[in-house]
């Protein structure tokens, strides 16, 4: 649906709220999918957020277009993370910094929307030093080194309004939340423990409604697929899975016994993908298969970021020596091509962006990003300018 679409609908809709009704009169109704105030697109209207951590400036770059739009400040960004809209950008000072992409998707299951609208510095959102951030239609979760986590509610923050609905207030640990089928799945911790020791299923209030009898010790790393959320535990992964109501957990073992250092504790993936990637200590790669409930270990040299596109595609890693790596399904290597310097991979945080057709990765020295499709060996599709250092980026619209 196009921009002067919406508008027209929403024209009819406010003309038959304010006029009196007549017998036999025809009241417009909302179209499948509508959004007030924002332009219906038939394919993904991807863009990157862009950090610049020497100047602060952060910009939205439009991936059709490639126009850069200046996005406000945030001054000494370490960290940013996405929800497929929004980003949230930690600055040196530890708040937060909450910018909209102006480009979405809604995954209805059978079908998806994809929306665009005008890119805008939200504001800063409740706390300091978030550990990560997830969301969906409803709750945005914002998790705390500290154990809490405030639910912040997302049609408010859709319309450019930071709005806390509650909080999950556990034993302090370094523990996460996800909002999952309409619940909030949270780490537990025992009392003066650092780390979690499994995870429970809370409302979107924050109220406890179930456990997960499956243990996960020591959580660190969780991502939601289509199959279920997962959290990495110290002997595995917990995938938890929702059927009619009813919350389960089941362990996805190592194939061997694996050292602390060699443990996956964070992981990446292709939003909708159900293949993830995580480091396996300084020098090879985890690539977790949800679906087959398996694991396989990838050698693949000093590891400075990794991301899986899964469904066949490959697993992407980018070594400290500059070259991005492709492997197969198998671990073998298919592709190596020289992107970064080594002193770009050292001196900044690159990150590898993934989507259904190309992946993005940042040089953090330069005011580039390259568009890599993975596709074809690798190739570099787009050199993308972006206004400044490309400290740290994430993608939207996917």
């Amino acid at each position: 649906m196009k921009l002067k679409a919406v508008t027209a609908v929403a024209a009819a809709l406010t003309l038959a709220a304010c006029g009196s009704e007549q017998p036999g009169e025809v009241t417009a109704e909302v179209p499948h999918g509508y959004v007030e105030g924002a332009e219906e697109a038939a394919e993904a209207q991807s863009r990157l957020i862009v950090a610049d951590t020497d100047t602060g400036a952060v910009r939205v770059v439009d991936l059709i277009t490639e126009e850069v739009h200046e996005a406000g400040r945030a001054d000494g960004v370490r960290a940013v993370t996405g929800d497929g809209r929004f980003g949230y950008l930690t600055a040196g000072d530890g708040t937060i910094r909450v910018i909209d992409s102006g480009s979405w998707m809604v995954d209805h299951g059978d079908h998806v929307h994809y929306y665009r609208t005008k890119v805008r510095d939200v504001g800063v959102a409740p706390g300091n030093q978030p550990l990560a951030v997830y969301s969906d239609p409803a709750v945005t979760a914002l998790s705390y080194s500290d154990g809490t986590t405030t639910l912040l509610d997302r049609t408010a923050l859709d319309k450019g309004t930071v709005t806390e609905l509650g909080k999950i207030t556990r034993e302090p640990h370094a523990g996460v939340a996800i909002p999952y089928r309409e619940h909030i799945i949270a780490t537990v911790a025992d009392a003066g423990k650092p780390l979690a020791r499994g995870v429970r299923v809370h409302d979107r209030q924050g109220k406890v409604v179930a456990e997960i009898d499956q243990p996960c010790p020591d959580v660190q790393g969780q991502a939601v697929t289509r199959r279920g959320a997962v959290f990495g535990c110290a002997d595995g992964a917990l995938l938890v899975t929702e059927k009619d109501g009813a919350f389960a957990g089941v362990k996805i073992p190592y194939p061997r016994d694996v050292s602390t250092q060699e443990r996956a504790t964070a992981f990446s993936h292709r939003p909708g993908g159900s293949t993830l990637a995580a480091r396996a200590g300084e020098s090879a790669v985890w690539s977790l298969d949800v679906g087959r409930r398996s694991w396989q270990h990838v050698e693949t040299g000093p590891v400075a970021a990794v991301n899986a596109v899964g469904e066949g595609g490959p697993l992407l890693v980018l070594t400290r020596d500059g070259k991005l790596r492709s492997f197969d399904g198998t671990g073998k290597e298919q592709t190596a091509v020289p992107l970064l310097t080594p002193e770009a991979t050292a001196a900044g945080v690159p990150s590898i962006q993934v989507d259904s057709t190309r992946a993005y990765l940042n040089n953090p020295l330069a005011a580039e990003v390259y568009e890599i499709d993975y596709n074809d060996n690798l190739r570099r599709a787009r050199t993308l300018k972006v206004g400044g250092k490309a400290g740290h980026i994430v993608e939207t619209g996917r």
